[in-house]
Formats: C-alpha cells, sequence, structure tokens
C-alpha cells in the first residue's frame, strides 16, 4: 500500500508559477514511477507529467511542455511539479499517482494504482 499526500496548491496569477509536491509512504519510493494529472472542473482526468522510478526518464503533456518540469528525490520519498508560466487553463485539481511499475511513464491514468487527495491550483488572468 502507497499513501500520497500533495501539497502546494494555491492561488497565482497568470505568468506566475507554483511548487506541487507530493510526499509518498508505505514503500520503496524508488520502486513505482510517478506522475501528475489534473482536473478541471466539467472535465475529464488529464495526463500532465510522469518520471521513471530512477529519475533517468520524464515525460510531458504537450499543453506543459517547456513550462513544467518533474523531479524526484528518492532518499525524500517526494516527487515536485514545478510549473512555470502559468496559464488560466492550467486551473485544476492536480493529483500524485503512484505506477508499481518503476519504468512506465504512461499517460494512462488506469496504469498507476495509487493515488493522492489532489490539491487546487487556480491561477488568476
Amino acid at each position: 500500500q502507497v499513501q500520497l499526500v500533495e501539497s502546494g496548491g494555491g492561488l497565482v496569477q497568470a505568468g506566475g508559477s507554483a511548487r506541487l509536491s507530493c510526499a509518498a509512504s508505505g514503500r520503496t519510493f524508488s520502486d513505482y514511477a510517478m506522475a501528475w494529472f489534473r482536473q478541471a472542473p466539467g472535465k475529464e482526468r488529464e495526463f500532465v507529467a510522469t518520471i521513471s522510478g530512477t529519475g533517468r526518464t520524464t515525460r510531458f503533456a504537450d499543453s506543459v511542455k517547456g513550462r513544467f518540469t518533474i523531479s524526484r528525490d528518492n532518499a525524500k520519498n517526494t516527487v515536485i511539479l514545478q510549473m512555470n508560466s502559468l496559464k488560466p487553463e492550467d486551473t485544476a485539481v492536480y493529483y500524485c499517482a503512484a505506477d508499481t511499475y518503476k519504468y512506465s511513464i504512461s499517460k494512462g491514468a488506469t496504469d498507476y494504482e495509487y493515488w493522492g487527495q489532489g490539491t487546487q491550483v487556480t491561477v488568476s488572468s
């Protein structure tokens, strides 16, 4: 069993930055790939970014490529989503997710077995 807790959301002005953290517990952190998804009101949950268990491989949604970065600290059991040049369309609840296949960089939500409770990010124009 893996527990995930996100933090760092809030209200940000367009063009600004925000940093989301996800703290994991329950298993060896490097054993699983991590990802961020988001869900805006009235929309389906969508993939944002993922990172493999070693941290060597990452993958991003086209909508955030060049603006967001994902990183992990396996010693601290933490994954970070750094979001720059934020736009109003980035407004959503952001979810951290874990895939027990550590080499995975899947964009599919169904591949991730564990989820956090989500943290709201609101970007004002």
